[in-house]
């Protein structure tokens, strides 16, 4: 009974020695949270607020604590109670946002932003979350208002210059996005994450070697960056500077990196270089990784003829065939299916072109047909409708398909028609 009043009694002291320390003033839980005793923290508010539960400076700091202890749902219901006790509270209520705001609740986060931002338009912190969701959005120009204001009020910060060039490339206004990145890069010639942006603004503005040469430079800054040498060998690669794009892939392939993309380019680079052993060797290593990459076994096929080995060349070549063949049918099926429209729709040139590719594919002797049926019906060419009804029934001889022999006959009897009928 005494060890129960003692425990009571040291209780009741330890409240009311606690409560008075909730105001700002107070540093006992704010040196638990700084020594990173977050679990004391915890328990030390929850002491608190069982006896004063309306105590919004306990709650905020039980969310840093909870924030701490990556517990986020537990956090942001702690800052919601903050916030909802003590509305005036920037500290509260963006605590609250940024919560919302790490959590994806953007809808959450931007009501409450847009009043912080409202209330203080100069901190950028407000700005940099309430951009951050407008940009998320793709709300670019929205975000550009606020890059702008800040911008306008210090035009040599890197990071206004740079949150701003990316606002412009993500809405595609390309030339002032490059002129900030150029401007940043001069202030801050180490600035690695414009000038990977600034290559792609050159490549996508048909500038492809200023690409490649703002991506050398960042190269000189930082040789160990893959991301530099991968953007470098892709644009080179696209301009068929095979050689040079080589000799990136093969740096990512020594650095660890051995995808199936690196080893079929350094191949291709090698083959173009004159040098089919040393593309093989990569090529083959490519092929397995993936064996239905056509163009993996269509560069083998070459190396390997050019090293005199004509059974694995013939080999690869097959597998080329074996790969492209669904693709090939798929293409003359398409060219027909686009016939028929254009037949149906009165382009009757443009459907005999297409039917006769389709043909060059499938060999289908009723194209024959209907080509013939054109001809004769819709553009009154008795010459070519009878050169078309002639292949029919000599391709259909030979055909796998068979027609109905009464079918034949109504054809024949046509074609004799057409014959006897003067030919325009």
């Amino acid at each position: 009974m005494k060890k129960t009043m003692l425990l009571t009694l040291c209780l009741f002291f330890m409240m009311n020695r606690l409560v008075p320390q909730t105001n700002a003033k107070n540093s006992g839980i704010d040196l638990m949270l700084v020594r990173g005793e977050y679990e004391r923290a915890i328990d030390t508010c929850k002491l608190i607020l069982a006896a004063d539960s309306l105590n919004p400076e306990i709650y905020y700091k039980l969310g840093i604590a909870y924030q701490n202890s990556l517990d986020e749902e537990q956090s942001l219901d702690c800052y919601y109670k903050a916030s909802r006790l003590n509305p005036e509270s920037n500290v509260y209520n963006f605590s609250l946002a940024k919560a919302y705001y790490t959590q994806g609740k953007f809808s959450l986060a931007e009501p409450i932003l847009l009043n912080l931002n409202s209330l203080d338009s100069t901190k950028w912190l407000y700005a940099y979350y309430l951009s951050s969701i407008y940009m998320q959005s793709e709300k670019y120009d929205d975000a550009l208002d606020i890059y702008d204001r800040f911008l306008s009020n210090d035009s040599t910060n890197c990071v206004y210059l740079d949150k701003t060039a990316f606002a412009y490339l993500k809405g595609g206004y390309y030339d002032d996005a490059i002129n900030l990145y150029n401007k940043s890069l001069s202030i801050k010639k180490k600035n690695l994450t414009a000038i990977k942006n600034l290559s792609f603004l050159y490549a996508s503005t048909m500038n492809p070697d200023t690409a490649i040469q703002i991506l050398t430079m960042g190269i000189e800054i930082d040789s160990t960056d893959k991301d530099l040498y991968i953007r470098r060998a892709q644009i080179n690669y696209s301009k068929n500077y095979t050689k040079r794009a080589m000799d990136d892939y093969l740096f990512l392939l020594a650095s660890g990196d051995s995808s199936k993309l690196y080893l079929k380019r350094t191949g291709i680079g090698y083959s173009y270089n004159f040098q089919p052993k040393e593309a093989i060797r990569y090529l083959l290593l490519a092929y397995k990784a993936d064996s239905s990459d056509y163009e993996t076994c269509s560069f083998l096929g070459q190396c390997y003829y050019k090293i005199k080995d004509m059974k694995s060349s013939i080999y690869f070549y097959k597998k080329v065939q074996e790969i492209l063949r669904p693709i090939y049918s798929q293409v003359g099926l398409t060219h027909y299916l686009c016939a028929d429209s254009q037949r149906d729709n009165g382009n009757y040139k443009d459907a005999i072109d297409s039917y006769l590719k389709a043909f060059a594919i499938n060999s289908d002797p009723n194209i024959n047909m209907i080509i013939a049926n054109i001809y004769d019906e819709k553009l009154n060419n008795k010459g070519r409708a009878i050169s078309y009804y002639q292949r029919f029934l000599n391709s259909q001889k030979s055909s796998k398909m068979k027609f109905p022999p009464a079918y034949i006959e109504k054809i024949e009897k046509r074609l004799e028609y057409l014959k006897k009928s003067p030919v325009k």
